[in-house]
């Protein structure tokens, strides 16, 4: 078992742009009896209601939705490049039709709140839902992405209260 050190989310070193944008991170959600993560590429992090929060994108279509939907914490996984091809794995299959966990030989592990990471991330961020709402045509003002990113398959936004960042030892 991989070690991990919990730290305040002011001590990220790493460039979220980097680590969101370019490394990407699978966003976890469910439980001990059964969860799903996918690969995530959109997002940021920043303050609201003075907590440290990361804002996440899903679609509603994708099977994690239900998981995201369904409980109120879920984890943010970053990896060191030698896991892209899972990650690549985990953002182009389904949790519907595949086992992503046998399929990417990731090792899942618990916080004590019973969110799932994995032991190979070198960075995790247990996350706590604060607010959502789903995105629409109407409220962005760049229509340039809407034409660019949607189908009328619109994102839904989760802001959440990163409650736990735990870093590779």
């Amino acid at each position: 078992m991989s070690a991990f050190k919990e730290i305040n989310p002011k001590e990220i070193v790493e460039s979220p742009f980097k680590l969101i944008g370019d490394d990407w991170a699978l966003v976890t959600a469910g439980d001990r009896e059964k969860f799903n993560t996918m690969t995530i590429s959109w997002g940021g992090v920043g303050i609201m209601w003075g907590k440290p929060v990361v804002f996440t994108f899903i679609r509603p279509q994708r099977y994690t939705f239900a998981f995201m939907e369904n409980g109120d914490r879920y984890t943010m996984s970053f990896f060191d490049e030698k896991y892209r091809d899972a990650l690549k794995f985990c953002g182009s299959k389904s949790g519907r039709d595949y086992d992503k966990v046998k399929e990417t030989g990731l090792t899942p592990a618990f916080t004590e709140n019973g969110s799932v990471y994995f032991e190979e991330a070198k960075l995790v961020l247990e996350c706590k839902k604060m607010y959502a709402q789903s995105l629409n045509a109407e409220s962005i003002t760049d229509c340039e992405s809407v034409d660019k990113w949607y189908n009328n398959d619109f994102h839904k936004m989760y802001i959440s209260e990163i409650t736990k960042v735990l870093v590779k030892e």
